[in-house]
């Protein structure tokens, strides 16, 4: 189980520490995954900071993060949940709609969850978001409790000493597709 030696990650330092990940993995000529941007219209500008102080967003972003393990494509966002229930309403249709056309190219996709209260991070698979979705749209429950997860996609930050690391999520993830299990 992944654990910081703080408070507990805030959204911001979950992304600065993917970010900080995804330099390390690039570095090791393991990964080039990148933040994809959130493209704004500035509205206002302070002119002695030349800071925005007034924008609105373009369209919807799909995706926190892009790019390429190994020859294998990958795209991924992040989540934060402060209970042990995360809700669906956190995740967007039109990602999922992303994601799946993403994995029906080949890529894989997938979330990363932090789980604030337990200090834990989670790789879930796009597969496995699909049962927790569906069951919503069929009139099931609007959320999942993290103890309906598999175990065995709790990332261990102590063990690997990467950050996030969710290589290991993504190995996971290839070796069932290998075994036939989507």
């Amino acid at each position: 189980m992944a654990t910081w030696n703080s408070r507990g990650l805030r959204g911001s330092t979950l992304e600065e520490f993917i970010n900080r990940t995804n330099e390390i993995y690039r570095e090791k000529g393991l990964a080039l995954i990148q933040k994809v941007p959130t493209p704004i219209t500035p509205v206002r500008m302070d002119k002695e900071s030349r800071h925005i102080t007034l924008a609105y967003f373009e369209k919807r972003s799909t995706v926190d993060y892009i790019g390429a393990v190994q020859g294998v494509p990958v795209c991924f966002d992040a989540k934060e949940c402060s209970t042990d229930v995360f809700p669906l309403a956190n995740i967007h249709p039109h990602q999922v709609t992303f994601m799946m056309d993403f994995e029906k190219q080949d890529g894989v996709a997938f979330f990363l969850l932090f789980f604030s209260s337990s200090n834990e991070l989670y790789y879930l698979r796009l597969h496995d978001l699909m049962t927790f979705w569906e069951r919503m749209e069929n009139g099931g429950r609007k959320s999942f409790r993290k103890e309906e997860l598999d175990p065995s996609f709790f990332l261990n930050a102590r063990h690997s000493g990467i950050l996030v690391p969710y290589l290991d999520g993504i190995a996971r993830d290839l070796e069932l597709r290998n075994q036939g299990v989507s």
